[in-house]
């Protein structure tokens, strides 16, 4: 599935991924391919990548943290929408 998060300032995050897992309203959730549509509100938290070789931009590279064989961001909001494996993220 193809995941994208996107701030106000710049896209950090563009790229396939196997799964994700995101800070929801009612607590922590995972995605995976073929996830059915969905659309959520998210909270402060961290956002955890599984994905296979992704470069990232060198000018976002800070955001990230590496944690086994995830990436993990950070985030203080958003929103998540997922529809035929595009996910996108907008957070702050």
């Amino acid at each position: 599935m193809f995941l994208e998060i996107v701030t106000p300032e710049a896209i950090l995050f563009s790229s396939e991924v196997d799964s994700f897992t995101a800070p929801g309203t009612n607590g922590e959730f995972q995605i995976l391919n073929n996830h059915a549509p969905i659309v959520a509100n998210l909270t402060e938290g961290r956002i955890a990548i599984k994905a296979d070789n992704v470069v990232l931009d060198d000018k976002f590279k800070e955001k990230f943290e590496t944690m086994s064989d995830k990436l993990v961001i950070k985030i203080n909001s958003g929103t998540l929408e997922l529809n035929d494996n595009r996910a996108m993220i907008l957070a702050d």
